[in-house]
């Protein structure tokens, strides 16, 4: 800046100069500012090319100079004027800001809000007003006698002419609670979990919802996050996943739902991987799976989805140990549906790994479908050598020592102890059924599904809300998932078929 800048900037800012305006005493800044829209906003002074008009009282003196007789007459035509009292700098202000012009109003300083109108009381229903029509041979006649009421009109008063109907507006439940007593926890959410600046795509939100009507079904999808996950604020280790591949007739949609394992810190992210990954691989596949269920071929079905979720898991041990985890610490159950949206074909297929449940609705009653697995001893056929089968006889020498499978070279035992055999892998669960009309399916990760068993008071509500009804708004759905129950506050995943 130059040094005139600078000098100008002293002066302006030179807290020694005195100010331009006058102050009232006591007048604060905020008050001394307030008074400058009533000096910019006045009446227009007069133009600075016109001559000023002279004074009154000057030629009143020099009219009563003239003729002294004068003098009396005027003051007594003309009193003498009230001295008026000095504004005050407090008083209401102008509806323009000082940088406003007259034509732009006041936009900027806007009034106060109206006062609230009187709240009525609540009913336990809110109603609307629905108008009715009138009966055609009963407006017929009101239209004979009396030209001025018409079929559209409604009469003012009079019991039997109102025609204004209360009708209850149906609302989403509230999330409420089954059993003796309502849970520990809130029911709404509180802590939200920890974010790192670099690995935002990680987050999960803590409540999904998705729905869709393909053919004779409608679909209703809900993942909502914990009490416990909740309170501590933690992710919600459900994920639920939702897709439709092909087109038309031949169009195939799959609901994925994984639940990650509560000891592990990224159980979120291997649940998310697993939907991922097997939506991926039935996605590849859907034109020749939508087929195959259709024509009702159950062994190519079971045999082909058991070879996609198998490499599903395979991807997960890979993920696992680029993390550095063991394949345990990065792993998620998974449970899948397929719905073909051929109006034609009732055939709903489940397959997954892991536990949950798998649920049907019929005749008011529900059915537990959940595919049983084999017990151990049941299980026939030759294990795999090298994960738990016992050495046979023959495979051993007279010393002792174990032959290999193929080679038939002898080895003799080593001399350090090996580490016991990792347990197998969950069996693999498949399921195809033909629902009917009026049939709800419901699948359901551990987090519902334990409760359901658990607690028969949710499932008869539960029943109770659904049976012999249509299918709820995504809202309502998501409001019934959420019943509560004590003792049970892990994530909630549930998806749900009604059958038209």
């Amino acid at each position: 800046m130059t040094q005139q800048g600078d000098n100008w900037w002293d002066k302006l800012y030179d807290e020694s100069a005195p100010d331009t305006a006058p102050t009232v005493p006591g007048e604060s800044l905020d008050d001394h500012f307030a008074t400058a829209p009533r000096a910019t906003t006045g009446p227009p002074g007069p133009s600075p090319d016109l001559k000023p008009a002279a004074d009154p009282g000057a030629e009143a003196d020099l009219v009563a100079a003239a003729d002294p007789g004068v003098e009396a007459d005027l003051a007594a035509a003309d009193p003498a004027p009230v001295e008026q009292p000095a504004p005050d700098p407090r008083a209401v202000l102008s509806d323009r800001a000082p940088w406003e012009t007259p034509e732009q109003g006041p936009r900027s300083f806007p009034g106060p809000p109206p006062p609230p109108a009187p709240v009525a009381p609540l009913a336990e229903t809110p109603t609307v007003q629905v108008q009715m029509p009138v009966p055609e041979r009963q407006a017929d006649d009101d239209a004979d006698a009396d030209p001025e009421n018409s079929p559209e009109s409604t009469r003012e008063s009079g019991p039997d002419a109102d025609l204004t109907v209360q009708v209850p507006v149906p609302r989403p439940r509230a999330a409420g609670f089954v059993g003796s007593r309502p849970p520990t926890y809130e029911a709404e959410p509180t802590a939200l979990p920890v974010a790192r600046p670099g690995e935002l795509a990680e987050l999960v939100a803590d409540t999904v919802l998705d729905g869709a009507r393909y053919g004779t079904c409608t679909l209703r999808a809900a993942s909502v996050r914990g009490d416990s996950a909740r309170y501590r604020g933690e992710p919600r280790r459900d994920a639920l996943l939702t897709a439709r591949f092909g087109h038309d007739e031949a169009a195939l949609v799959l609901v994925a739902v994984a639940a990650g394992s509560r000891a592990a810190e990224d159980a979120h992210l291997a649940a998310a991987d697993a939907c991922q990954w097997i939506a991926e691989a039935v996605g590849r596949s859907h034109a020749r799976l939508s087929e195959d269920i259709r024509t009702g071929r159950r062994g190519d079905l079971k045999s082909g989805l058991h070879r996609l979720t198998d490499r599903t898991y395979g991807k997960l041990r890979a993920r696992a140990a680029d993390r550095g985890l063991a394949p345990d610490e990065y792993t998620a159950t998974l449970r899948c549906l397929l719905v073909p949206a051929d109006p034609e074909c009732r055939t709903r297929v489940f397959f997954g790994i892991g536990g949950g449940g798998l649920f049907r609705l019929r005749e008011g009653s529900w059915q537990d479908i959940e595919p049983l697995l084999p017990e151990p001893a049941a299980v026939t056929g030759a294990p795999v050598v090298g994960f738990g089968s016992p050495p046979s006889p023959k495979d051993e020498t007279e010393e002792g020592d174990r032959l290999t499978m193929n080679l038939g070279v002898t080895t003799p035992p080593g001399p350090l102890v090996e580490e016991p055999v990792p347990p197998p892998a969950e069996p693999f669960r498949f399921r195809a059924s033909v629902a009917r009309p009026g049939d709800t399916l419901l699948l359901a990760s551990p987090g519902l599904a334990e409760p359901m068993r658990g607690e028969p008071a949710l499932a008869r509500e539960l029943a109770t809300r659904w049976a012999g009804q249509e299918a709820p708004g995504l809202a309502a759905f998501l409001a019934d998932t959420q019943l509560r129950v004590t003792g049970y506050a892990d994530d909630r995943t549930g998806v749900a078929v009604w059958e038209a």
